[in-house]
């Protein structure tokens, strides 16, 4: 892990240079950061764009702590508010734009419409996304101005605080928002380095993106030889580290039940192709039919696995094609890939029908036992921007942009949260559902009432080429951190893993591979202090950061 570390500040070491060079006694070298300075709105843009680059699958993350410092440093030069929010904005478009270039991918499988429109939609939602950085970047501005007569050792360290706490809020506020995309929050950067992403069980994510934030800001102290706030910073750094690095294990062997996931490797471009139903099914029934003494497991299935209807009740026409043309049909032939005491999680599209006519869809889960019995469901809260449903379709409908999932029929979202309980071989198992990429958003993905033994993630990541699967995978693993629950993922093409209480990858399918894990479940860990309080702590560090920023002003109210 540290070789790495090393070969991404090596890697990185070029753009420090450039954006931060050392003082030369003729101050010649003064011309590159003039030059940024020269052109700020150019510079936020192009700033955001390689800040993504922290993220997976590159994970150049101290070029991410670079340009935040930028960022941080532009906002910091802003003749005003509005300036400060303008450039915010700009860094917004480009670190959005860049991050979620993934999107643009899913357009390839959808007919309807012209590739081109996946390129007009990343940057679409990158315009709305970029209204959050917009809104810290004017927020700490305001609060630097507020306190800079007042700051005795200046106003630096207010806005790095600042800043801090505004972005952890409007990171909050985008987790729910218009129904919210929470994907890619700051502290995912720091997903592959445990020791500091375990930090979320106490600040949860969003905390842990002021974090980020202010280690940014301690490249920007060092640049202006503040060196006991460069100290103090970098020693509650390493104290944080310190915790991640000393934070009590996931305690004793694996004892949970046993588990199988199953990964077909089964394209978008085939899953709804015409006449690949018995070729897709058949991909599936290869990896999942028991080992010879395995004994009673879960058998996990990724997200919509089955075309085929398991409830009864739905008009006959609905039916027809799949096994027995019957919901019974279709559930004998599961059986027949089970042994006793086995349970079958897979994803399957539910129907909700009113008076006799279709009306809406569910993107579900169903469980089942090896008997045929259907023993519950769980429906997806969260719908997929773009995929499951299409936002402001007023506007986007008529310049041809349509949803991609196929079919013009609504999806209707779940109540959210849910723990569905199973008893495979007899042993009770309490089942945490969180379909593709609910698992995403923080603070949302389990049920307090009834904790799970562990999160189940079904998802169908075929539609996001090589860039979004790696990026869904980092944001599990903060989930279980967070949580202290182990997380499963089962995908059509990957990436398909177990992750354990700890935030580490057990084991894992690679992209594009078929294949399956047969392996027992993680323990879980003791409820963390995020899993009890939630995002009450992460807002409660923003504010209490804001605070800090505000000092200056209370001391020097009082001096007067």
């Amino acid at each position: 892990m540290h070789s790495n570390i090393l070969q991404k500040a090596v890697i990185t070491l070029p753009a420090l240079l450039l954006l931060f060079p050392p003082r030369g006694k003729d101050g010649a070298v003064q011309k590159i950061p003039a030059f940024l300075l020269k052109y700020p709105r150019w510079s936020a843009l192009v700033a955001g764009a390689l800040s993504a680059t922290g993220f997976e699958p590159l994970g150049l993350w101290p070029l991410t702590l670079l340009c935040f410092a930028l960022l941080i440093h532009l906002v910091g030069q802003a003749s005003g508010a509005r300036r400060a929010a303008m450039l915010g904005w700009l860094f917004g478009v480009g670190h959005f734009s860049a991050g979620n270039n993934w999107i643009a991918v899913a357009f390839t499988f959808q007919a309807a419409m012209p590739i081109w429109l996946g390129y007009f939609a990343v940057v679409t939602l990158a315009l709305y996304l970029a209204v959050y950085p917009a809104l810290a970047a004017s927020g700490a501005w305001w609060i630097r101005n507020r306190v800079q007569n007042a700051a005795t050792s200046g106003a630096l360290l207010p806005l790095i605080l600042a800043f801090a706490g505004c972005w952890t809020i409007s990171e909050w506020l985008r987790s729910w928002v218009f129904t919210g995309f929470a994907w890619n929050p700051l502290a995912v950067i720091w997903q592959s380095q445990l020791e500091l992403a375990r930090a979320v069980s106490l600040l949860g994510t969003y905390g842990l993106s002021a974090v980020v934030v202010m280690t940014s800001g301690l490249l920007l102290l060092a640049l202006h030889r503040q060196w006991r706030l460069l100290l103090a910073g970098g020693a509650a750094l390493a104290g944080l580290w310190l915790f991640g690095l000393l934070i009590p294990a996931t305690p004793g062997p694996l004892t949970g039940p046993r588990l199988t996931i199953v990964q077909p490797d089964i394209s978008q471009a085939d899953k709804y192709e015409p006449g690949y139903e018995a070729i897709n099914f058949a991909k599936l029934a290869m990896n999942s039919r028991p080992l010879p003494e395995q004994g009673p497991r879960l058998l996990l299935w990724p997200e919509a696995a089955l075309p085929d209807y398991m409830e009864d009740g739905y008009p006959y026409r609905y039916y027809q094609f799949q096994p027995g043309e019957s919901a019974a049909g279709a559930r004998a032939r599961l059986t027949t890939l089970m042994q006793d005491g086995d349970v079958l999680v897979t994803g399957a599209n539910r129907l909700v029908i009113e008076k006799g006519q279709l009306v809406a869809a569910r993107n579900s889960v169903s469980a089942l036992d090896s008997n045929g019995t259907l023993l519950g469901h769980y429906d997806k809260a969260h719908l997929v921007p773009y995929g499951e449903y299409l936002p402001v379709p007023w506007l986007l409908r008529p310049l041809g942009l349509a949803r991609l999932v196929p079919g013009d029929l609504d999806f209707w979202p779940g109540p959210g949260p849910q723990t569905l309980a199973v008893k495979v071989g007899g042993t009770p198992v309490k089942v945490g559902l969180q379909i593709c990429y609910e698992i995403i958003f923080s603070g949302q993905v389990v049920d307090s009432t009834k904790r799970p033994d562990f999160i189940f993630n079904p998802s169908n990541d075929a539609w996001f080429g090589t860039v979004g699967p790696p990026q869904h995978l980092a944001q599990a693993r903060l989930r279980a951190i967070e949580e202290g629950l182990p997380v499963v993922r089962a995908t059509p093409t990957g990436i398909s893993a177990i992750i354990d209480a700890d935030g580490r990858i057990l084991q894992h399918l690679p992209l594009g591979t078929a294949g399956r894990i047969d392996a027992q479940l993680p323990r879980a860990k003791a409820p963390t202090l995020f899993a009890t309080y939630g995002n009450v702590l992460p807002i409660g560090f923003a504010l209490l950061l804001i605070a800090g920023a505000l000092l200056p002003l209370a001391r020097w109210g009082s001096s007067r």
